[in-house]
């Protein structure tokens, strides 16, 4: 390619990024849960940073692991008992509500630190603070699509995420290691707690508009009943989903890695290359700068057409470094592997979260996110347990390459669908735009709008055919794809629609009749809606249910014969 116009394409990239960061910014509430994001984020990591110390001072290697798992274990069980009141209540609240719970916790554990024989206490509250950020996550990646209108503001919301995640991940751990050097473990706990505290501040005035509580009871009853019920529904959804199941199952082995990189950077840090305790917050810091330098990289691939793709090659990024760093583990080698590591991180936030929020029902979709969590507790669980195991029968250089080896094989084995599923959502794209195009939708949060793409159905017309008469039974709403459409009212033609206009939504809406009839006034090519999923939708949310009463009170004083 020549230079000049590879010039002309980075360019171009580059400010599609800013574009993307700029349309985040510009939405009051998208801003705010970001923020609140990156304040709780900072926190985990730092607290991460500290009770990986703390149990290492009292155990070692074998102690991080266990605290690993005991922080894990009971949040695979929380994720789905506690995710599914989010599908029920206001997210926005819940999120509020578990940023308090974990500040207590977090403090304190900060008090206790330094309590001779308080160390199972300070483990327990470990624990406790764990469970009470599992819900975090995935309520906030269910929130996000609510904010959004588009598939490109969604991506581009995940992507800043993303790049919050890798600053928190920077930040946490760097203030971790500089509390260490210069204050103490009770320092670090402190500090996360004030920071988890204060991200619950921007929550207070979000305002996402969902279904109305009609709606959301009706689904919610179809889907579980009871608490049992409830909590299984999210891993239902996955596996009725083959596209959902490859990617957590893919999400899966990366957390494993993860739990396993726990360990590894403080065994590495301490035993294997001498930087001592605070060089734990360095390895880790190292993870965080990648990551920050993949957030921004991946700020270009917003407008991607290959999420599922690039979410492959990350989670094959968080175990490669691994198998590398087996090879010869100095201290240049390991912050610049960690680097790539926190690269991957970035590109399986933006893919990961964008796909299953755009694969799944609204209804549920806190609680898909919250059997991901599940998912990925278990995962870090068993990376955390099978680390030491794997140091002690093969060495610290022989479980580096058994952890490392295994994401990249389990994304070959995948790789065909991830391209399959790319194509998927390229169709859906376009669905969405013609949508998007009909002024009743226009107001729908996304979600909502990605429902209505799932069930549209092609329907094509002769130039001169009749897609319905005055006076039948209105089952169907229409959107023109390609060609022209002649609304009649009697002998008279009242207008005529083109590509991106929708007619058939007064029957519907007002239960009666249709009230003109509509010819193909050429070849017609049209996307088809039912009408019950047509007035669930658009009935369901006050924003689109106003526009359309204006909208319908408009068309009947003008195609009415009386």
């Amino acid at each position: 390619m020549p230079p000049g116009r590879l010039r002309t394409r980075l360019r171009v990239r580059l400010a599609a990024a800013a574009a993307a960061v700029a349309s985040t910014w510009r939405n009051p509430d998208l801003r705010r849960a970001e923020m609140s994001f990156a304040g709780a984020w900072t926190a985990e990591w730092a607290f991460s940073v500290g009770i990986g110390v703390f149990a290492f001072r009292h155990g070692g290697a074998k102690a991080v692991g266990i605290v690993a798992v005991l922080r894990m274990l009971p949040a695979a069980v929380a994720a789905p008992a506690l995710t599914p009141y989010a599908d029920r209540w206001r997210r926005e609240r819940v999120l509020a509500t578990v940023c308090v719970i974990r500040a207590i916790a977090t403090g304190v554990a900060a008090l206790l630190v330094g309590v001779t024989g308080a160390v199972f206490a300070v483990y327990a509250l470990a624990v406790g603070a764990a469970v009470a950020a599992v819900p975090f996550r995935p309520v906030h990646s269910a929130l996000l699509p609510s904010l959004c209108r588009t598939p490109y503001e969604l991506a581009s919301a995940n992507m800043v995420r993303g790049l919050l995640d890798s600053v928190s991940t920077l930040v946490g751990a760097a203030l971790a290691a500089l509390l260490l050097s210069h204050a103490g473990l009770g320092a670090v706990f402190g500090a996360a707690a004030g920071a988890v505290l204060l991200s619950a501040v921007p929550l207070l005035r979000v305002r996402p508009e969902r279904a109305t509580r009609a709606a959301v009871s009706e689904a919610a009853g179809r889907r579980a009943a009871g608490l049992a019920g409830a909590m299984a529904t999210g891993s239902r959804a996955i596996l009725h989903d083959n596209d959902l199941m490859v990617l957590v199952g893919l999400a899966g082995i990366e957390t494993v890695v993860r739990g396993a990189l726990n360990v590894f950077l403080v065994v590495v840090a301490i035993e294997v290359i001498g930087s001592g305790e605070a060089g734990v917050g360095t390895l880790t810091g190292a993870v965080g700068a990648g990551a920050v330098a993949g957030s921004i990289a991946t700020s270009l691939l917003v407008g991607s057409r290959r999420l599922a793709r690039w979410f492959g090659l990350g989670v094959a990024l968080w175990g490669l470094p691994l198998a590398l760093l087996a090879i010869h583990p100095s201290k240049p080698l390991a912050l610049a592997l960690l680097a790539v590591i926190g690269i991957g991180n970035a590109l399986v936030d933006i893919g990961l979260f964008t796909l299953i929020a755009r694969l799944t029902a609204d209804d549920v979709l806190a609680q898909v996110f919250g059997a991901l969590e599940s998912v990925a507790a278990i995962g870090v669980a068993v990376g955390s347990l099978s680390a030491p195991l794997l140091i002690a029968f093969f060495g610290v250089r022989g479980a580096l390459a058994v952890i490392g080896l295994a994401a990249p094989a389990a994304v070959a084995l995948c790789w065909l669908r991830l391209r399959a599923l790319d194509s998927d959502m390229t169709h859906r794209d376009s669905e969405i735009e013609l949508l998007r195009a009909v002024s009743l939708f226009a107001p729908l949060p996304l979600p909502a709008v990605e429902q209505l793409a799932q069930v549209l159905e092609p329907v094509s017309h002769c130039a001169g055919d009749t897609v319905f008469a005055q006076g039948d039974v209105g089952d169907r709403y229409y959107v023109i794809v390609e060609g022209n459409a002649e609304v009649g009212n009697g002998a008279d033609g009242v207008a005529v629609l083109g590509p991106g206009e929708g007619f058939g939504e007064i029957a519907l809406l007002r239960s009666r009749p249709r009230t003109a009839t509509v010819r193909a006034r050429t070849d017609l090519r049209l996307m088809a809606l039912s009408g019950v999923n047509f007035t669930s939708v658009v009935s369901s949310y006050g924003s689109s249910n106003a526009a359309a009463t204006l909208y319908v009170d408009g068309l009947l004083a003008r195609y009415s014969p009386d």
